[in-house]
């Protein structure tokens, strides 16, 4: 087969705000695979200071290269030989994975709806409400805030306001800290936040402090997910005695992060025999990523997946790729690959 590599620049429609900084653009790389006169595309996503591969560009060109050719030559991705480099695996695993699929030898393509949490950007208070009101008035049923941008009492004020006007019955509230949350500080504020009927809380405090995160998640009155900690965890065995050592309630998995589709399947297998739930989120993909992580998610959950997925991220973007994907009410919905 052959193989094209192609960059694109997203751009956002507001200001993304992180604990890390602040995105107004986003690089993806897009490899497409082709057969003939049938082609598959996938998405390759970094996001800077965070993706264990976040490379200087011309190394990770000359990695994707490299990879896309052993693909373009064997039929098939060298998962091994790129576990350190998630994205590119990703990236790779799908577009063989679409190009198996425009070729019929995957069965017929199905339309999927997957349900999903509603993103609240970190922003001033005001600016949370009004992207909150948005999302409830969209129909969404679950919320995702992510806190540590301003001030700890605000923050617990906007939680609080969003508690009085919608009970716990009516709406699903999950919050991320990005690791935030000083060691010191953590267990008073989750205590704090386990008053509003959180569902889950996302990375308290900073990945690497295993013993720490250990005792948080043993004694949290809310259940504790990990994100960041399972960036550059790639080999089985250290993704073992993670779980074994940290004993979460949940994971938040990305493949473009976390290990592309297969390492995203080894960690939910492992999750699984530890009783230890999961559910995937996008990694500020454009469409062609998005749609992929919604391909898997319905592979991990079944069809009829009912949990909130995050994959609100579609919208963020003034220039995505055109696909038929889109948002109906709490529901990533599609019925076609690119």
């Amino acid at each position: 087969m052959n193989y094209e590599i192609t960059e694109r620049t997203f751009h956002f429609r507001r200001p993304a705000h992180t604990s890390r900084g602040c995105y107004t653009t986003h690089l993806s790389r897009f490899v497409t695979l082709s057969e003939g006169d049938v082609c598959g595309t996938g998405e390759c996503s970094v996001l800077p200071d965070l993706s264990c591969d976040a490379l200087p560009p011309q190394q990770y060109m000359d990695i994707l290269h490299e990879a896309a050719q052993v693909v373009a030559v064997t039929g098939r991705v060298p998962a091994e030989m790129l576990r350190p480099y998630p994205s590119i695996l990703f990236g790779l695993e799908t577009a063989l994975y679409n190009l198996r699929l425009a070729q019929g030898r995957l069965g017929e393509l199905q339309s999927i709806s997957v349900p999903i949490n509603g993103l609240v950007w970190m922003g001033t208070f005001d600016e949370m409400v009004q992207r909150l009101e948005e999302k409830l008035a969209q129909g969404f049923r679950c919320v995702k805030l992510k806190i540590g941008a301003i001030d700890w009492e605000r923050e617990r004020t906007l939680i609080a306001h969003i508690r009085h006007r919608y009970g716990a019955d009516r709406v699903e509230i999950r919050v991320d800290a990005n690791g935030g949350f000083a060691v010191s500080e953590a267990m008073q504020r989750l205590e704090e936040l386990a008053t509003f009927g959180i569902h889950s809380i996302e990375q308290p405090i900073r990945a690497g402090q295993w013993p720490e995160m250990a005792a948080l998640c043993a004694a949290s009155p809310l259940p504790i997910a990990l994100d960041e900690e399972l960036i550059g965890i790639n080999d089985l065995d250290e993704k073992e005695r993670l779980l074994d050592t940290i004993r979460p309630q949940y994971i938040v998995l990305k493949p473009s992060l976390h290990g592309g589709r297969t390492g995203t399947r080894e960690w939910v297998q492992l999750a699984r025999e530890r009783g230890i739930g999961s559910w995937v989120t996008s990694a500020l993909e454009g469409n062609v990523g998005l749609q992929a992580v919604a391909r898997l998610a319905v592979e991990l959950y079944g069809a009829d997946v009912s949990f909130p997925q995050g994959l609100g991220t579609g919208a963020l973007y003034t220039d995505n790729v055109d696909l038929p994907l889109e948002i109906r009410g709490d529901r990533l919905c599609f019925s076609a690959i690119f």
